[in-house]
């Protein structure tokens, strides 16, 4: 497949980098420092399974320099989405499709927007993995990766996708409905993201509170109930699940967020934990404790510039 890597920080470095190595045709689209290393010297990628790889990149600031492409994996800020999605034109063939593995709800229906129907698929990556140094990706978490269409078909293209990243080296589930795997995601992350971006504090401090610990809970019972209202198949087990993985953390665990918060960068706010605030009014769902987390977050929002 002819893929192209929209955002080739962490994530997009990554998947781009193993599934380059397997034998796809990648390009990635970058900027910066990190833009000028892989043009210079490649890009160089270390997994959690102690490997490390370097493959040749074909990088550029620019989509035109590319074309169309069979896959696109849009990997940007949530709060990138509308104005990268412009951009992605050049990118953009009859037969193109586009893979959000962002952060979020409403990244799919942006895109489709902008580039017109019948491209956009669903995602979600259970991977964590950031740019160690320009040129250099460090994966340090892997579990796997939930694609499938929108409407919930098998399409062929869903099975080609799947076979690439099988391929190279990945776990894949394809879902009936991709819709329950996204906003399971996004409960997860609004959760972690809002309590320890709220008390700065890692996993292990949390959860030995035992009034953190329930302000946690109560956080993740919020966003389940609005996700229910908004009629999401939210499997009835989900909380009890999520509860029990917490406690499985790292000791140090922070969500990304709040190294985004700490570096003084800007926040995906407003599309993970504002998100659940906005439906909860919109739908009639009280949602005061993750309010008041949102509340305390709202002036980082663009970053610590100031503060």
């Amino acid at each position: 497949m002819r893929i192209a890597i929209m955002g080739s920080g962490g994530m997009g470095g990554y998947f781009g980098g193993m599934l380059a190595r397997a034998g796809e045709d990648v390009h990635f689209i970058a900027r910066g420092a990190h833009l000028e290393a892989m043009k210079a010297s490649g890009l160089t990628v270390k997994t959690s399974k102690a490997e490390e790889f370097k493959i040749p990149a074909r990088a550029t600031d620019d989509p035109t320099d590319i074309g169309a492409v069979d896959l696109v994996l849009f990997c940007v800020k949530t709060f990138d989405t509308e104005e990268t999605a412009k951009v992605i034109h050049p990118l953009i063939g009859p037969d193109t499709v586009v893979m959000s593995l962002q952060n979020g709800v409403d990244n799919e229906e942006i895109v489709e927007n902008i580039i017109g129907p019948g491209h956009v698929i669903g995602a979600v990556a259970y991977v964590s993995a950031k740019i160690d140094s320009p040129g250099v990706i460090r994966e340090s978490f892997n579990r796997k990766i939930i694609l499938g269409e929108r409407n919930g078909e098998h399409t062929p293209r869903v099975k080609q996708i799947t076979k690439a990243f099988e391929a190279a080296g990945q776990t894949v589930e394809v879902p009936n409905d991709i819709q329950v795997a996204i906003w399971s995601k996004l409960l997860g992350i609004t959760t972690m993201a809002a309590i320890t971006c709220v008390t700065r504090l890692p996993a292990a401090h949390i959860f030995a509170c035992p009034e953190t610990r329930a302000l946690t809970h109560g956080i993740l019972d919020e966003g389940i109930s609005v996700a229910i209202a908004n009629k999401i198949a939210i499997p009835g087990t989900l909380a009890d699940e999520f509860k029990a993985q917490f406690d499985t953390f790292p000791p140090d665990y922070r969500a990304s967020m709040y190294h985004d918060l700490e570096a003084g960068r800007p926040l995906e706010l407003d599309d993970i934990i504002g998100v659940i605030v906005r439906l909860g009014e919109k739908l009639g769902v009280p949602t005061p404790l993750t309010f008041a987390a949102y509340a305390s977050l709202k002036p980082y929002a663009n970053g610590n510039a100031g503060l």
